[in-house]
């Protein structure tokens, strides 16, 4: 008798019976997970990619340095900075990739961008474009100027050498730029290609 008591106990207890029992009872929240550490919410860090190495030797674009013009290699992307004996803000800048480095019009539009002026479009650059000879091959060329306040002129020689592109450009005040044309495009037109090497 006893044993069929208790199995009647537990059965009311498992019913709905028994369930209404503990409605008048304060249930438990649900178990809740903890904060994640600091360590878990924090960003991942961007990975930091280094520049390529600059071109040495057979790699390596040489020029013709004009007179009274100085001259120091520079780091990363920027082969070499060209300073010109002139008064005003200039900066003139040797700077290589490798591959075609986003092509003409994309560096074109990069370029106008740094000065303040609207992209155009591949026919617009065309029409821009001058050609320079050299015997490190054709170097498309290209003179922007902005406007306003904060005026800026760019001069600036793109050339392809197969495996690599390199990119002359000197920007500054107008006039700074201006009195230095002469020698950029001589500096151009003496670029060269390491002996042996063709494009």
């Amino acid at each position: 008798m006893r044993a069929n008591s208790v199995v009647f106990l537990v059965a009311v207890i498992s019913s709905p019976i028994g369930a209404a029992c503990n409605r008048g009872r304060p249930v438990p929240p649900p178990p809740t997970m903890g904060a994640l550490p600091a360590d878990r919410t924090a960003p991942l860090p961007t990975p930091v990619v280094p520049p390529p190495p600059a071109p040495q030797g057979h790699d390596a674009l040489g020029w013709d340095l004009p007179k009274s013009w100085s001259e120091s290699r520079g780091s990363g992307m920027r082969f070499a900075t060209l300073k010109p004996p002139v008064e005003g803000k200039i900066d003139v800048s040797v700077v290589t990739l490798p591959g075609l480095a986003g092509g003409e019009l994309g560096n074109v539009n990069r370029w106008r961008n740094q000065i303040g002026l609207p992209p155009i479009d591949d026919a617009e650059r065309a029409h821009m474009r001058q050609d320079v000879a050299s015997k490190a091959g054709t170097i498309a060329l290209y003179d922007f100027a902005s406007s306003g306040a904060n005026q800026q002129r760019m001069i600036a020689g793109m050339l392809f050498t197969g495996d690599r592109s390199w990119f002359l450009k000197m920007v500054g005040d107008d006039a700074a730029v201006a009195a230095t044309r002469p020698d950029f495009l001589k500096l151009l037109q003496s670029l060269r290609l390491p002996s042996g090497r063709s494009q």
